[in-house]
């Protein structure tokens, strides 16, 4: 077959842009820099093929060269799971966070110059989610001034925990402190797991990797393991004592900083999460895109081309809200960076008053963005303390004004009135407050609170959706009332804002509709009015997908090319298959032949 001639059959697309897409590029980026940096540390990526290869080469890289913004944009261009992200995003963030200042003086300065590698053991085979139903334990020793962590069954094993597997020689290993037989409840401990001269196990500890995860294998090149302790001594200061500490002669002592202070490490991955769901969000709908735009199938006119596949309206209303999504994500996610930036000042000046929401936002956030009980529980408080005449505060601040969102009538007479921002975040709040409120009278109907908690807890998670999505909405109109430079950048992210807000509304007419936010004619205007924001957006589709600044390289995908050159490549890839190597298929002499020449033994025909 002769040599392919390669189009960019993308370049139509482009020209129809109605943006300028250099400065949605730095508007999806944050800033300038942060769009400069990315881009510099993705092409360094994409141009060296061993740093893919080996992810430990990676880790020298980030080490020796790079300084810490770089080294976090050059690991996330790399794109590869590993020991580091848990390393750098828990073990560090943990001891920051829960370790007093010695300890803090003694740990951070080994683990920043990675002569000690730690993981996060805090899950185990029997509970998750849990915390406080962890099994493994910690009792102190006075005689020796050492605690004893210990494995008491197998559903105590530490399981899942990434880096564990084969190469962190530390944890942060969460257990029940045990002093003077009274159990304390579940506190962190640094353990030592593995020798720094031969990195074999200590005595008394089990560890492995717990093997293949299911799915396309991405997440194989994480060690996630398995722990067990048999009576592991560690010294007493090695229990991190900045929430609580346990005395010389084993006497328990709480501070003055709130136990929520562990939710800290928490907020940091949850808001970690947050933000990564809008990168995987958003390359796979930069991917689906590109390949809608290429992709024709039906519609021929005397013929003519076939329709261009993102052209029909049902791959419009499939595809361009999850575009949409991946903007609102990405705003939301600059958000909850300011939050956790916030929350970290506050408790470094012993400030622990936003840290209850900050928890509540990024435990709901981080469900919300990857498919919510401890934001509805923050909402019920908020819902019983309006009795009090306590003011509501932050993200929950809309129930201030709970009187006028149980009782207003949504102003929408037209579809145009649908992408008023006002009136798309009243109704999204009186959906809220309305849900929640309603919520809260069932559960006080209830013998107790814990009981009213099961028996509406699936109400309970409608309610913490309704409350998230609120966030998200609110989020993204207030990064619209921001000055976003750019020719038509402003304009076509107001139609995204639209576009996310009424298609939630769309899915989740029920919750507004029974609600009373809306009647049904409402209903049906917004409807019109997302048919035409699909036709708006649809010409900037492709430009708005550039605008992520993703490699080929990064994107990895035949069907995603910048140029939308897909037929020759999966044509050329295709021949790459080692099942290619040879013509005739292993097996063929032994099975298939005999089979078409109707020569089975005796043996096969018996059976």
């Amino acid at each position: 077959m002769g040599e392919m001639v390669r189009v960019d059959h993308l370049a139509e697309e482009r020209r129809k842009a109605q943006f300028d897409v250099s400065a949605m590029k730095v508007a999806w980026a944050g800033s300038r820099r942060e769009l400069e940096i990315s881009d510099r540390m993705a092409r360094i990526v994409a141009s060296d093929p061993r740093v893919n290869e080996v992810t430990v080469f990676c880790v020298i890289k980030i080490v020796s060269f790079f300084v810490e913004e770089e080294a976090s944009k050059l690991r996330a261009a790399v794109d590869e799971p590993c020991y580091m992200d848990l390393h750098w995003g828990m073990f560090i963030p943990a001891i920051k966070g829960q370790g007093t200042d010695e300890q803090q003086k003694k740990w951070l300065p080994l683990a920043k110059k990675m002569q000690i590698i730690g993981c996060y053991a805090q899950t185990e085979l029997g509970h998750g989610s849990n915390v406080q139903g962890l099994e493994t334990t910690a009792t102190f020793d006075p005689k020796s001034d050492e605690f004893v962590i210990h494995s008491p069954t197998l559903s105590s094993s530490k399981w899942w925990p990434g880096g564990l597997g084969k190469v962190s020689t530390h944890a942060v290993v969460y257990a029940r402190l045990i002093t003077n037989g009274e159990d304390h409840g579940v506190h962190g401990f640094i353990v030592q797991l593995r020798s720094l001269d031969d990195h074999s196990p200590l005595p008394g500890i089990t560890i492995g990797d717990i093997g293949t995860k299911f799915g396309n294998g991405a997440y194989n090149t994480m060690d996630n393991g398995v722990l067990q302790f048999d009576n592991v001594r560690i010294p007493r200061d090695q229990m991190l004592m900045r929430i609580s500490q346990v005395t010389r002669d084993g006497k328990y002592m709480v501070s003055n900083v709130p136990r929520q202070l562990v939710y800290g490490t928490m907020v940091f991955v949850r808001q970690s999460i947050v933000q990564d769901a809008s990168v995987a969000l958003s390359r796979a709908v930069c991917i689906a895109v590109r390949y809608s735009a290429v992709r024709r199938q039906f519609g021929s006119q005397k013929g003519g081309l076939e329709s261009q596949v993102i052209d029909y309206k049902t791959q419009q209303s499939r595809l361009l809200p999850l575009l949409a999504s991946a903007y609102a994500f990405r705003f939301v996610g600059e958000w909850l960076k300011w939050l956790y930036t916030d929350v970290t000042q506050r408790l470094q000046a012993n400030d622990f008053s936003t840290l209850p929401e900050a928890h509540a936002c990024t435990a709901g956030l981080k469900s919300l963005t990857t498919s919510v009980t401890a934001v509805a529980r923050f909402l019920m408080k908020t819902v019983s303390s309006l009795a009090s005449g306590e003011p509501p505060v932050g993200t929950a601040s809309y129930f201030a004004r709970a009187q006028h969102l149980m009782q207003c009538n949504c102003e929408v007479h037209n579809a145009d009135d649908w992408l008023k921002p006002s009136v798309i975040l009243e109704a999204f709040e009186a959906r809220a407050a309305r849900m929640a409120i309603a919520c809260a009278k069932n559960i006080s109907k209830t013998s107790g609170l814990e009981e009213g908690f099961s028996e509406f807890s699936i109400d309970l998670v409608d309610v913490a959706v309704a409350h998230c999505q609120l966030i998200v909405v609110s989020k993204f109109i207030e990064k619209l009332k921001q000055d976003i430079p750019g020719n038509g950048v402003k304009e076509v992210l107001q139609v995204l804002c639209c576009i996310y807000a009424l298609s939630l509304l769309h899915k989740h007419n029920g919750d507004f509709l029974s609600s009373g936010c809306i009647n049904p004619k409402q209903a049906s205007l917004a409807n019109e009015q997302l048919r035409s924001l699909y036709s708006q957006v649809r010409p900037n589709a492709v430009a708005l997908v550039d605008s992520f600044n993703y490699t080929d390289h990064y994107l990895n995908s035949s069907l995603g090319r910048y140029d939308g050159n897909v037929y020759p490549t999966l044509y050329e890839e295709a021949w790459k298959d080692p099942l290619n190597d040879t013509v005739v298929p292993d097996g063929y002499q032994e099975y298939i032949r005999p089979l078409l020449k109707q020569q089975l033994t005796s043996r096969a025909a018996r059976l």
